[in-house]
């Protein structure tokens, strides 16, 4: 089993920055891709960027710019720096972590951008 937690969210005024942090822990042995997914009220989760064991990056066309993913291999942690934070960024983050077939979530964070 794998642990996913994230944390660094909260309430921002727009065009401020936030970096979240998510590390895994447990059985890590195997994990490959790691990713940000944000699901607002109402609205689908959607990915937001992800990012390979060998740093390959994708991000979605709407935070393209603004955000910036990264990794620590040696820490099994994952960061989403945010800058120039929109109110429509307003969500629930969360982080996914790839094993093999299996994917495993955190509980979410908070991040809310006040205009």
């Amino acid at each position: 089993q794998v642990q996913v937690v994230e944390s660094g969210g909260g309430l921002v005024q727009a065009g401020g920055s936030l970096r979240l942090a998510c590390a895994a822990s447990g059985r890590i042995f195997g994990i490959s891709d790691m990713g940000w997914y944000r699901q607002a009220p109402g609205n689908q989760r959607e990915l937001v960027a992800s990012i390979t064991i060998s740093h390959s990056t994708n991000y979605a066309d709407s935070v393209k710019g603004r955000f910036t993913i990264s990794r620590d291999n040696a820490k099994n942690t994952v960061y989403l720096q945010m800058n120039s934070l929109k109110p429509e960024d307003t969500s629930v983050y969360s982080c996914k972590v790839q094993k093999y077939a299996s994917a495993y979530w955190g509980q979410g964070t908070q991040v809310t951008v006040s205009s």
